[in-house]
């Protein structure tokens, strides 16, 4: 039977070993793209019962088709905003076009602008968009 001294012994060396190896917590950028995912994924808003993945599929990276529809992936959209929109006649920026889908597409209650969940929203799709040129009023793709 081990002695206490020894248990004790091993017991102090997985802790510094513990020590040691430190883990890290999520960044709060990391944070709030997960958080944008989430909701992107499941948040209704209040609407239709649809989510944002209902007509951007695979979490807005695949192109969908909804009741002969197509709807762009979102890879691009944080690189091509601002961005002319033609049937609105006006510049919009990429928050006011999530806030237009939002309205239009789930009849939800987007999220207030400045609010933790529009920034956490903004930047999950903004992530999609990592490492792709800029190319403000280009094409989605």
């Amino acid at each position: 039977m081990p002695s206490f001294r020894l248990l004790a012994a091993a017991s102090l060396g997985a802790a510094l070993l513990l020590a040691a190896s430190p883990v890290r917590a999520a960044s709060p950028l990391a944070e709030a793209i997960a958080h944008g995912k989430d909701m992107f994924l499941h948040d209704t808003f209040g609407g239709n019962g649809h989510t944002c993945d209902t007509c951007h599929i695979g979490g807005g990276t695949v192109r969908g088709d909804v009741n002969g529809h197509r709807f762009p992936s979102l890879r691009n959209a944080a690189a091509i905003y601002p961005l002319y929109n033609p049937r609105e006649g006006m510049v919009l920026t990429l928050e006011e076009q999530m806030n237009h889908c939002i309205k239009g597409a789930l009849n939800g209650k987007p999220p207030a602008y400045g609010s933790a969940d529009m920034a956490a929203l903004t930047a999950y799709v903004s992530s999609l968009a990592k490492g792709r040129p800029i190319h403000i009023g280009g094409q989605p793709k």
